[in-house]
């Protein structure tokens, strides 16, 4: 025991941390959570165990190209392929076909469909995963043919985000777009599909059948909508809370940057890099759901608040996008956009294109004007040279920075005290002796390039943030000719 404690304070002084960080907790608790093989309570012989293999679901793909090149089309395969092995699964094929549009009754059409029951019989699969948005009607009729279970792309990503959540928002969230997605496909077999038979006896019944005339479908349905209904006030209370958290931060003059870009692109890595948060980090498709905030100093010595946001895919379902809508708004009230690419990713644009979508729909929504963006190329370490090139003489204004390694990381702090100082208002104000809780904050948050005491008060001249800019506009000094200006 004595040795180990020796050990433990030597690696302290070593300067590697002897306590793991919340990150590494959380991925060693998801890591932990392994199906172990030959485990059954019912074995007569021990022997069995040698012949008796747990494995994961086996799953087959299947997409309908409709538009886009190949190479867009395979990489959309390639991302569900990725999504079902973070979902649990193993992947054992992936077919694509060629259409102007989806099969309306089977999604690939009855022939496909009975090639694919082919392709399942072959392979010995549980699963058909459809990468697109099935109907009830297709979802059913499909899975008619091929005799399997039958899921879609936003099914895939519900379950992902179901195992993900972790603090009660986050979970009350994902619930909320799980039952929207449900509601609509309730499903119904033998006798709990049947209607009541009304006030006359007849071929569907009499005697004995009369009644309230609800099926079970129907109480199933009614009592989701309940379920929906208690969900969405809890989630507007949360919301309430985290409005006020974010005004409480907006008034302190803090500037405020949001992290955005597509799942699995870096943020968490980087917001650990640029703040030292020891967020969970994992090489794995929408690994962090819950929004962390946190308070770091850059090299100015001006703070800054970095707000690590959800992340984004190509058709991203809708349910998601309304049910985590209060957490999408952390991007309206920000100062600066944060955008992070996978530069190793084949289709970067792409991934920039969704990204952007998703926001453009959030801001209009709320009616703000559009926060500056600053695009940071992560991943640098495993772009191939000459694609390096290429993204830096397309993308020129961008940073380009490896969260693992830490290339980049100090000029993109650098960068952000620079865009940072563009955004802060120039003033000139008196102030009384009475007011030094401003005077401090101007210290703390702005950059002060002249200061003289008078009788009236304290003469500054100083940059700061908007928001400490418009506390201070009753102080605007009348004699001068700046008084409060737009820098």
């Amino acid at each position: 025991m004595r040795a180990r404690d020796e050990q433990l304070k030597g690696t302290r002084h070593s300067g590697w941390a002897a306590e793991p960080t919340a990150g590494e907790l959380q991925l060693e608790d998801r890591s932990s959570l392994r199906r172990v093989a030959g485990l059954s309570t019912e074995l007569t012989d021990i022997t069995e165990v040698e012949y008796r293999q747990l494995r994961l679901e086996r799953v087959v793909l299947v997409g309908v190209w409709t538009s886009g090149t190949a190479a867009q089309a395979e990489a959309s395969m390639a991302e569900l392929a990725l999504l079902s092995e973070t979902a649990g699964s193993e992947v054992l094929e992936a077919l694509i076909q060629r259409r102007d549009k989806p099969d309306p009754a089977t999604y690939i059409g009855s022939g496909k469909a009975d090639e694919l029951r082919a392709v399942v019989l072959e392979t010995g699969a549980d699963t058909v995963i459809c990468d697109g948005e099935l109907t009830p009607a297709q979802l059913t009729a499909l899975e008619k043919v091929v005799k399997v279970k039958v899921i879609d792309r936003t099914a895939l990503i519900l379950d992902i985000f179901a195992q993900h959540a972790t603090s009660s928002e986050g979970k009350a969230q994902v619930a909320l777009a799980q039952m929207e997605y449900m509601l609509p496909r309730l499903r119904g077999w033998g006798e709990s599909m049947s209607r009541q038979a009304g006030g006359r006896a007849g071929s569907n019944g009499g005697v004995g059948l009369r009644g309230p005339g609800e099926t079970k479908i129907e109480t199933d349905r009614r009592r989701i909508r309940e379920r929906m209904a208690k969900l969405r006030r809890e989630i507007r209370e949360m919301k309430t809370a985290r409005d006020t958290k974010r005004a409480r931060r907006n008034s302190s003059g803090v500037p405020s940057v949001a992290i955005v870009g597509y799942t699995n692109a870096g943020k968490s890595s980087l917001m650990n890099s640029l703040t030292g948060a020891g967020l969970l980090v994992q090489d794995a498709l929408f690994a962090t759901l819950d929004p962390t905030t946190r308070r770091a100093a850059l090299d100015d010595g001006r703070e800054v608040v970095f707000t690590d946001t959800v992340g984004f895919v190509r058709h991203l379902p809708t349910q998601l996008v309304e049910a985590f809508r209060s957490t999408l708004e952390e991007v309206t009230g920000a100062d600066l956009l944060l955008h992070i690419v996978d530069g190793s990713d084949p289709l970067p644009f792409d991934q920039i294109k969704a990204v952007r979508e998703v926001i453009t729909d959030v801001i209009k929504e709320q009616g703000a004007a559009a926060p500056p963006e600053l695009l940071v190329v992560n991943k640098v370490d495993a772009i191939d040279p000459n694609e390096l090139t290429r993204l830096r003489g397309m993308l020129p204004d961008s940073e380009f920075v490896s969260a693992r390694t830490g290339v980049g990381i100090d000029d993109l702090r650098a960068r952000l005290a620079d865009v940072l100082g563009g955004l802060d208002v120039e003033i000139s104000v008196l102030l009384p002796y009475t007011r030094g809780d401003l005077l401090a904050r101007i210290h703390a948050d702005g950059r002060i390039a002249d200061s003289t005491h008078e009788e009236g008060g304290t003469r500054v001249h100083a940059r700061v943030p908007h928001s400490l800019a418009a506390a201070l506009s009753e102080y605007a000094h009348a004699g001068g000719t700046d008084g409060v200006a737009q820098a």
